[in-house]
């Protein structure tokens, strides 16, 4: 049963699913990233300042975890396909809405409608790769999924940069709208009708909401959700503050940054695929372990940062993401088997909504801890540090409580033929 999925789908086609994933992962990530290089522009369009600005980046995190959760209550109750090709086209409708907007008013409204639509979108990727890819070989698909990330640093962001620079802060959205309508043209004559979960459900709708409190108040999904919590606190204590620690206590050109992203993130497309294949091999827990206590020493050497010349920090920088990003991978594919497959879809929703919180929660205290002193540099870096090292280290103790729900079956029935 754990080695199964609920669809068999040729290689060719199973792998042009995955890339069109990713790629659909990509736009996601890419319209929450580009937003930060941006602000200078943005806050001179409208007139803002940086308290302002940072509303509207935020928005979009709030309103993704808000729109993640409540999509648990209706996201399996749908064919999979066609819920992600209408939720894909509000997402391009919200970008160039932001491309569009004549106040900064408009602006909020579109960033937040984008998250709204970015939060479903990321639940609906998730499900479809738990429904489609047998357990055995999750870890490999999620590697595919996660080189998403690597693109939007390599060539995402960058491009976003060189575009807004070039043309005014709305070219980089205007891009994500012709992007999306051509991956939702793929995604159209690619993506299968997905209505195998289906089957399986047979309560009301009005059963929705205290079905979706029954999902949360499980103590397998509790223990997964406190895992995702905690991981992404500790990984948004150190990942926001990078580039402003850099440019003001390193003295690195602001213009310099897209090298450091554009190096880490081509070393992360190589190294993602491969975290994932070990993860398959030698267990989702134990890689995790290990990628999770390998990130500690870098964490510590970047927020205890000593002074490099920018050629030492280019070297550093791959190595770091690298390590960081491959705790990611095992943790993802984990918890695409905690729940059981007719609930799945609703349990990634509510797990992205608990991503959503844990990375504003973590940014918020990182912030908290960090103070300027009068000639600008960011002190308070290295308590970050040594925090989320601590939390790290609850993660790797924990994992162990994270169970797949194949595990639980195989228990039930073990324990009925010894009855």
């Amino acid at each position: 049963m754990s080695q199964t999925s609920l669809y068999q789908l040729t290689p060719a086609r199973e792998r042009g699913l995955l890339w069109l994933l990713a790629l659909t992962q990509f736009t996601i990530i890419m319209d929450f990233m580009v937003m930060m290089p941006l602000g200078p522009q943005i806050m001179a369009k409208f007139a803002i300042g940086p308290a302002a600005f940072a509303t509207a980046v935020s928005a979009y995190a709030w309103c993704s975890g808000l729109s993640s959760l409540f999509a648990a209550t209706y996201i399996d109750r749908f064919d999979r396909r066609k819920l992600l090709l209408v939720v894909y086209a509000l997402f391009a409708l919200s970008n160039f809405i932001c491309a569009a907007a004549p106040t900064f008013v408009l602006l909020l409204v579109a960033r937040a409608f984008a998250g709204l639509t970015g939060g479903v979108l990321g639940s609906i990727i998730m499900a479809i790769l738990g429904d489609v890819i047998p357990q055995n070989r999750r870890g490999a698909a999620t590697g595919i999924i996660m080189t998403s990330f690597s693109l939007a640093a390599v060539a995402g962001v960058p491009a976003g940069i060189v575009l807004g620079a070039k043309f005014g802060w709305s070219s980089p959205f205007y891009l994500l709208v012709v992007l999306s309508l051509i991956i939702w043209g793929i995604g159209a004559g690619l993506i299968p009708s997905l209505t195998a979960h289906l089957a399986k459900q047979s309560k009301s709708l009005a059963r929705a909401l205290p079905d979706l409190v029954d999902l949360i108040r499980t103590p397998r999904h509790l223990r997964a959700f406190t895992l995702t919590f905690v991981m992404m606190i500790s990984h948004m204590l150190v990942i926001p503050f990078i580039s402003p620690m850099i440019v003001a206590n390193h003295g690195v050109a602001p213009q310099q940054l897209s090298w450091l992203y554009m190096v880490a993130g081509a070393a992360t497309f190589f190294t993602s695929r491969l975290v994932g294949r070990l993860s398959d091999k030698y267990g989702k827990h134990h890689l995790f372990r290990i990628a999770a206590v390998l990130s500690m020493l870098p964490i510590l050497f970047l927020t205890h940062l000593p002074m490099l010349p920018f050629l030492g920090l280019l070297a550093f920088f791959p190595f770091f993401m690298v390590l960081v990003s491959s705790r990611m991978i095992p943790m993802q594919a984990l918890l695409t088997t905690v729940p059981e497959p007719a609930h799945r879809g609703a349990f990634l929703s509510v797990n992205s909504a608990i991503q959503s919180l844990g990375t504003g929660c973590g940014a918020w205290i990182g912030g908290l801890l960090l103070s300027t002193t009068a000639d600008g540099h960011i002190v308070g870096y290295g308590t970050n540090g040594w925090l989320a090292v601590g939390l790290i280290t609850f993660t790797i103790l924990w994992i162990g409580q994270v169970k797949s729900f194949d595990n639980k079956v195989q228990a039930v029935q073990a324990q009925a033929n010894t009855a």
